[in-house]
């Protein structure tokens, strides 16, 4: 099982499930950890190869990573502390996780937040996949890794949270990243249909205005998913909404978790 971290609120039997991006950790919740464990229990999870969840041998034989059985690796979590239903946080690649989750385990959904999502990768996200899927075996990840942070987090205000998830990124190791990087053969397809099939869950977006990769298509999505999801643009914000502006980012998700109780 991943390593998981609860903050139990016994004021309440509401829960709210944090999951981080590629190359992340449960640690870049820490600005959303005080808040949020005032209204709800708090769980806090580490995908597989990410912060505690290190690879073990037996881990290390199972089935390729595919976002479905990334999904179940969450629902294994929730089955062992016995939660029923939760709302659910995402950052990046953590939404992508949280949409998959819900198209496969409704019942379990009771809000998404999706930070910094990901519904398609435009021309230069695809030709950032092209890069890495010709010298993923030749270049030392964290190289990789750095150029994708540049690229998707350029502007001197995204510093904080590129350099965040570099320095959390040291932690994997380079098989643990190609296992990773494979997932983007089956993420187009997936994506599409995400694009096109509106869940009825209630969803809430928060973009930053400068996330310039992934915005322009989020756009899009809740102008046709109109009767379940909502955008919410944070001002002066790039790709990492929770890190850069965690004030505004926290007040947000709130208040929507409070209308959706």
């Amino acid at each position: 099982m991943i390593n998981y971290t609860i903050y139990e609120n016994t004021n309440t039997t509401q829960w709210v499930t944090f999951v981080h991006g590629a190359g992340g950790s449960s640690s870049i919740w820490f600005k959303q950890i005080r808040d949020f464990k005032k209204e709800y229990n708090v769980l806090l999870l580490d995908l597989r190869g990410h912060g505690k969840s290190k690879t073990t041998l037996k881990t290390a034989f199972k089935q390729k990573y595919t976002f479905s059985a990334l999904a179940n690796d969450i629902l294994e979590v929730l089955n062992f502390l016995k939660i029923e239903k939760s709302h659910f946080v995402g950052i990046s690649l953590g939404t992508i996780l949280i949409r998959q989750l819900a198209e496969m385990y409704p019942e379990r959904v009771q809000s998404m937040i999706l930070g910094g999502a990901i519904l398609k990768m435009n021309f230069r996200s695809q030709v950032l996949m092209r890069v890495g899927n010709v010298f993923k075996y030749v270049l030392p990840y964290l190289l990789l890794y750095k150029l994708f942070a540049f690229v998707i987090m350029p502007k001197k205000n995204h510093k904080q949270s590129r350099l965040l998830f570099i320095n959390e990124a040291k932690k994997l190791y380079q098989k643990e990243f190609i296992k990773w990087f494979k997932l983007t053969a089956e993420i187009n397809p997936i994506l599409k249909w995400f694009r096109q099939v509106e869940l009825n869950i209630p969803t809430l977006y928060v973009m930053g205005e400068e996330d310039y990769m992934f915005l322009p298509s989020v756009r899009k999505v809740v102008e046709s998913h109109y009767k379940s999801s909502e955008l919410f643009v944070v001002e002066n914000c790039g790709h990492v909404v929770n890190v850069e502006q965690p004030n505004a980012f926290n007040e947000a998700v709130l208040a929507f978790m409070k209308r959706t109780k």
